[in-house]
């Protein structure tokens, strides 16, 4: 096994666990997108059964394992080869221009990553935490999870934190989305177009689709609509 061992820890290795659990965890964006525009409809009874789905089905469960996994192989392996490439690179050239060849997402997505992060740590507490933390459900069969989102997205400070997060989101996987693909060998004239057409859309529809519910939910919260 010595031989995967040594693929998995070289730096071909770890871009391609970066890519997968990557790309792992924009389908979790997906689903969660799906449940969260139930947010928007007056019944709350919607929201409460995704919720309630969320944490209480077993294969929800498991899943939920995998996604701690997938975001920590995701971090920690970022980490590292940033790291390799700072060791690698331990003077800058005095005449370096990054600018001229890439954008500034592609050199910063150890910034845009670790704001994400911050911004997890975050939403974590505000809702599962919170979850588990409601005592009685409501009506007797779901936790009222619609009204804490209300209730955390009505404050106007942690809307914006929300929608500038999304933002950061949106420039993180417009390089991310293209770059996995890339890392995992497709690189051709016929398909490169369709996956950057393709990581376009998906940098655009989940971040912005989040930010609007957020702001969505803030002026029905403060009664602007």
């Amino acid at each position: 096994m010595s031989w995967l061992t040594n693929t998995l820890t070289s730096t071909i290795g770890r871009k391609v666990i970066m890519a997968l659990s990557g790309l792992f965890l924009i389908s979790f964006l997906a689903v969660h997108f799906s449940g969260n525009i139930s947010l928007l409809f007056e019944d709350r009874t919607a929201f409460n059964q995704y919720t309630n789905f969320m944490t209480s089905f077993w294969l929800i469960r498991v899943l939920e394992l995998g996604l701690v996994a997938g975001f920590a192989i995701h971090i920690f392996t970022a980490a590292v080869l940033t790291k390799k490439n700072s060791d690698a690179r331990p003077t800058k050239y005095a005449y370096s221009k990054p600018e001229a060849n890439s954008t500034w997402t592609s050199r910063n997505m150890g910034i845009t990553g670790s704001l994400i992060l911050a911004f997890l740590l975050l939403h974590l507490y505000q809702f599962w935490w919170a979850y588990k933390g409601i005592g009685e459900p409501l009506d007797g069969e779901y936790k009222d999870m619609y009204a804490v989102v209300y209730e955390t997205l009505g404050n106007p400070v942690f809307m914006i934190i929300y929608v500038v997060t999304f933002l950061i989101l949106a420039m993180h996987l417009a390089h991310g989305f293209e770059s996995a693909f890339q890392t995992l060998g497709f690189r051709h004239p016929k398909y490169t177009p369709i996956i950057k057409n393709l990581g376009k859309a998906v940098a655009a529809i989940f971040p912005i689709g989040f930010a609007v519910i957020a702001v969505i939910v803030f002026l029905k919260a403060n009664g602007y609509v």
